[in-house]
């Protein structure tokens, strides 16, 4: 008689498989990165794709990390704090530390707007059954 392949719990334990939560951690870190990397760097001196195209990576970065975090379990309102308080701070220190970049007050909001669709992204995917909330 032959044993029937593990179960993905047991190859976990044996490190051959990252569970679905442990990636979503993984893949929160890169989107932290990615986050600090575009609001931090020197500004690109290249033409904008289309108008207002710096808007909409400014929601994505706020938006996905978000959406990723609340996905993997944290806290909600660790989650909220921790990225509401980033998309203020981020724009202080762009305009007094980063001699290349320039706060503004526009693109906090609109950091602010990714955070919230990132919350309202997540209770869609929680309603739908697509994941677990807090699981």
């Amino acid at each position: 008689m032959t044993r029937a392949a593990p179960p993905d719990t047991e190859r976990v334990a044996a490190g051959t498989v990252l569970s679905g939560r442990a990636m979503l951690w993984v893949l929160l870190g890169i989107a932290v990165l990615v986050q600090l990397v575009v609001l931090y760097s020197p500004s690109s001196p290249g033409e904008q794709p289309f108008p207002h195209s710096d808007k909409v990576v400014h929601l994505l970065v706020f938006l996905v990390p978000v959406t990723v975090a609340l996905l993997a379990g944290a806290a909600r309102w660790l989650v909220l704090v921790a990225f509401g308080a980033h998309a203020v701070v981020s724009e202080v220190i762009q305009a007094l530390l980063l001699p290349t970049r320039s706060g503004n007050v526009a693109d906090a909001v609109v950091d602010l707007v990714g955070v919230a669709l990132g919350v309202v992204l997540w209770r869609a995917l929680v309603r739908r059954g697509a994941v677990l909330p807090d699981a």
